[in-house]
């Protein structure tokens, strides 16, 4: 660990149980509309199911908090260390990702009782550490909980793909926010040529993948105002996109052809309408909302559609490196893309939350990366390749888990989490 996380971590530690407390918490709110068939099932190897989500984020606490630091703790069950280790090879053989669907047992009531077991043995080694102690755990708690944090994000996106494959199209939560649709108008933003700084400057926590802070020369360029819109993106479908392979990357029109991609996940014409699948159910396509749940190759074709492209993630960064952290966030409630207006001062709108921002920008280290030492190098490291970079949140990524500098990935093919395309140029 390094020496500010340690700093900045004890410097907190006196909130660090209400932390840990509250979003334990905030998971067991996710799954409380479920019922217990919802808990088994895993639709893709993508997603995972519910159970499994609250038993791994379990696992971790168990494995890099309690076993190596409690020499008394006694784990609650010996075969958990298998079912529930998602891929860190150094310290186990994990259970087959896309197998975690065909287990019944243990039960969801065991997984809860397994939760609630080693969350009693954190605070207790909390209340029971002195100084040094506390300082060797609290990163590794820190870690814990914003590990946690994405599987509570996770958890919205596959309960939402879950939900999906049943024709009852089932609704998770009724809707309880009225969105007001209004038609934002697309501007583009100037940033001219210079050397900036990006990366996490080591004040607070940020996982290792964001570091270190370093030097980048942009050229000259725009970006819009805002992200791209549902009727922005019908357009391109009534224009053909899906069928002019001039506008595709050759993988990405290999995967229109495989998967008959027609428009974006969740979306079905019913009676020459469109409509989409969210998590409160079958609702019309809203033409002012956000379009979400394209891949990166229907990102990068509708930019080359639009004359435009994406923008790299230190130009993302760069223009939005002055914003107020607000937006549309899983604490809102809502769990879908907002179509209200929210302008900030200087013109871009909607950076932090409600979409995923695609960038055209590959997941690799920084200059100067370096992994965390032991098993918790396998966390980001060794997912650096083949992956695509994106920005800023969405509607389900909890608030006081992102920043500016947060870089989630995923493979260009993959559609099933809130991800959006905002657009951007060169200024020549």
């Amino acid at each position: 660990m390094n020496k500010q996380m340690i700093i900045e971590t004890h410097k907190h530690s006196k909130s660090i149980e209400f932390r840990f407390t509250s979003i334990r918490k905030f998971t067991e709110h996710i799954v409380e509309p479920l019922e217990i068939e919802d808990f088994t099932i895993q639709a893709i190897p993508d997603v995972s199911p519910a159970k499994w989500h609250l038993a791994h984020t379990t696992w971790f606490f168990e494995t890099f908090v309690l076993v190596p630091n409690n020499p008394s703790y006694r784990v609650f069950h010996p075969r958990f260390d298998y079912l529930f280790n998602s891929y860190y090879e150094t310290i186990g053989n994990p259970f087959p990702r896309p197998h975690r669907g065909r287990l019944t047992r243990p039960s969801k009531q065991e997984v809860m009782d397994y939760r609630h077991y080693v969350e009693e043995h954190i605070l207790n080694l909390l209340k029971e550490s002195d100084e040094e102690l506390r300082s060797k755990i609290g990163p590794i708690i820190e870690i814990g909980l914003n590990h946690e944090q994405q599987h509570q994000e996770l958890l919205f996106t596959d309960i939402k793909y879950n939900f999906y494959v049943n024709p009852l199209r089932p609704v998770y939560r009724k809707k309880t926010q009225s969105s007001t649709s209004v038609n934002q108008p697309l501007n583009w933003e100037v940033f001219k040529e210079g050397l900036i700084k990006i990366g996490h400057d080591g004040k607070g926590f940020s996982f290792d993948n964001e570091s270190p802070r370093h030097k980048v020369w942009l050229e000259s360029y725009e970006i819009a105002s805002r992200p791209v819109t549902n009727g922005e993106f019908i357009e391109f479908i009534e224009d053909g996109g899906y069928e002019k392979v001039a506008y595709w990357l050759s993988d990405g029109w290999m995967a229109v052809k495989a998967e008959g991609w027609k428009a974006p996940l969740y979306w079905e014409k019913i009676d020459g309408a469109w409509y989409n699948f969210t998590l409160s159910g079958m609702r019309e396509v809203d033409k002012n909302e956000l379009v979400a749940h394209v891949s990166y190759y229907e990102a990068d074709a509708y930019a080359r559609w639009a004359g435009k492209r994406l923008p790299r993630e230190a130009e993302w960064e760069n223009a939005f490196s002055n914003q107020e952290m607000k937006g549309n966030f899983a604490e809102s409630g809502f769990y879908h893309p907002y179509a209200g207006q929210e302008v900030e001062n200087n013109g871009l709108q909607k950076g932090f939350g409600d979409v995923w921002e695609w960038t055209m920008s590959p997941y690799i280290p920084y200059p100067g990366n370096k992994p965390l030492d032991g098993a918790l190098g396998e966390y980001n490291a060794k997912f650096m390749c083949n992956q695509m970079v994106l920005r800023g949140g969405s509607c389900v990524t909890p608030l006081s888990h992102i920043r500016l500098t947060y870089r989630n990935f995923f493979q260009p093919e993959k559609r099933w989490q809130f991800s959006g395309i905002r657009l951007a140029g060169d200024i020549i």
